[in-house]
């Protein structure tokens, strides 16, 4: 990644413009042309630096139901967990941590019964329980990294 990669990713971070050509918008104030920040865009995407661009929804605005879930995972079923738990479009997140529970993920589903199905059929197929800790109260939703 060199400079301009960075300046990229924290102008896409802080706020992707809301234009028709959002890129050539960004292009102009890095001295640069539009297709050199698509084609950077998605270089970066393909390297993995950039998991996803796109709009921060509050799913309790829209009327859906968000939740954190941890499973205990023998190191050895961890890929079968991954796997099992990314079948799901409403897993928006999933991660290993050391630690008791090691595994984690955040689902996001239109009402706390779907909710409920998709962890049930988490803890049928992988046969383990799985911690349910429904949001709450939201502390801090918006986080603008300065990569540069």
């Amino acid at each position: 990644m060199d400079t301009i990669d960075k300046k990229i990713l924290t102008l896409v971070n802080r706020s992707l413009p809301l234009e028709e050509r959002p890129y050539e918008k960004i292009a102009g104030s890095l001295g640069i042309t539009g297709q050199e920040v698509v084609e950077r865009v998605r270089r970066m995407h393909k390297d993995g630096i950039i998991r996803r661009i796109g709009a921060v929804i509050d799913p309790r605005r829209i009327g859906w139901h968000s939740t954190l879930c941890a499973a205990e995972i023998p190191e050895e079923r961890i890929e079968e967990y991954a796997a099992c738990v990314n079948s799901y479009p409403e897993v928006t997140h999933n991660y290993v941590r050391s630690g008791s529970p090691n595994c984690w993920f955040t689902l996001i589903a239109p009402d706390r019964d779907r909710s409920r199905e998709i962890i049930s059929e988490i803890e049928h197929r992988l046969e383990v329980e799985v911690l349910d800790l429904p949001t709450s109260r939201v502390f801090k939703i918006r986080v603008a990294f300065d990569i540069e």
